[in-house]
């Protein structure tokens, strides 16, 4: 027996006129298998031919944009021209997959991994209490801003259909908005309005880099994580203030990064509600969402949309497990869809084994990265 999921393979038009195929994004992933020098490796070039194919939107996760933000092994760069190549041979397969490829650009701040920075110092919004990581100077805020338009301009350049603002987990500018991570007293910390406003110029930045290309039907979007924990962490109150301010702008999308879709308010708004339901009633219409969280099947995907919190329906950890996970999902064969990794099966995965502790198997579940 199959299903009908139909629907999720109807057109969607951005607001910038631009049609995506259907309602299926892959969610940004970090690879781990890429070369040393972020350039693309045989393991990748085989993972992204191999994954993905058939999806309307596909974005490309953790896109470095400044040498001092690195996280993780061999991340992808968008620094100089120097790297247009491996960005252009990204472009060239997520294309031929007849998906749409978004870039997303990346810093780690002072989650930044010290082994692979050039001054083995991270930085961000405020030193941590350990002083292992520093705060950045007002001159070095301004400088980052301009290296995410920079690096925005290069993907431009690449080919790359757009780019997603990294502003989701504990990276670089959540920890600007969270009071967690920020603690200063100057315009970019104390209010919310203040720790808001490096994110904030991030985002008018790369919208710039837009303008002034006069490429309107380029994509930007921004990846959001509605709550954190913590004492001070972000809730739902500031999560819904930023949204508010973030849709005001021109972009087409606003992507919502949580553990699961479906997840109740914790904090900061009415707890009976779903964050997604708040965020979409909050964006109220001016630019799609796309909704994430434990999505594997098609059953899971049209209850996602059906809901009427999301435009789109992103998966990551199931498209690594399944390759042909969209030809499944428009077949209707939720039975053939695997939850869980089977080494035995890896050659037709196209997994590389650095990637399999990131994805669940019958023993346990993921380890997060």
């Amino acid at each position: 027996m199959t299903n009908d999921y139909s629907n999720l393979f109807l057109p969607y038009t951005l607001n910038n006129g631009v049609t995506v195929p259907n309602r299926l994004a892959v969610a940004p992933l970090t690879l781990y298998c890429q070369n040393p020098d972020g350039t693309v490796s045989d393991d990748e070039r085989d993972f992204l031919k191999h994954h993905g194919e058939g999806f309307g939107l596909y974005v490309t996760g953790a896109t470095l944009v400044d040498a001092g933000g690195q996280s993780f092994y061999g991340q992808a760069r968008a620094l100089s021209e120097a790297d247009l190549p491996s960005l252009r041979e990204r472009v060239e397969i997520v294309r031929s997959l007849g998906a749409i490829p978004i870039a997303q650009l990346f810093h780690g701040g002072i989650l930044a991994n010290p082994d692979f920075l050039p001054d083995h110092q991270p930085r961000g919004p405020s030193a941590t209490p350990d002083e292992k990581a520093s705060e950045l100077t007002e001159a070095e805020i301004e400088s980052l801003i301009q290296k995410f338009a920079y690096a925005a301009e290069l993907c431009m350049k690449a080919g790359y259909a757009g780019v997603e603002v990294h502003g989701a987990g504990p990276f670089l500018l959540p920890q600007f908005v969270s009071e967690e991570t920020n603690r200063r007293t100057d315009r970019w910390g104390g209010s919310l309005e203040n720790r808001l406003r490096f994110p904030l110029a991030v985002l008018d930045a790369v919208i710039d880099v837009k303008e002034k290309a006069g490429q309107k039907d380029f994509i930007i979007g921004y990846r959001i994580t509605p709550e954190q924990p913590g004492e001070k962490g972000i809730t739902m109150k500031e999560t819904l203030a930023a949204v508010s301010e973030i849709a005001k702008r021109p972009i087409q999308y606003l992507h919502v990064s949580q553990q699961n879709f479906f997840h109740a308010v914790r904090r900061g708004a009415d707890t009976s509600k779903s964050r997604m339901e708040l965020i979409h009633e909050a964006v109220a219409g001016r630019t799609a969402v796309i909704g994430a969280g434990e999505l594997v099947t098609g059953a899971d995907f049209e209850r996602a949309v059906s809901s009427g919190w999301t435009e789109f329906a992103a998966a990551g950890q199931s498209v690594m497990l399944n390759p042909d996970l969209a030809r499944l999902v428009r077949e209707g064969r939720d039975d053939l869809i695997d939850r869980f990794r089977d080494e035995s099966k890896n050659d037709s995965y196209h997994l590389p084994k650095v990637l399999w502790p990131w994805v669940p198997d019958k023993n346990g579940p993921a380890k997060l990265p």
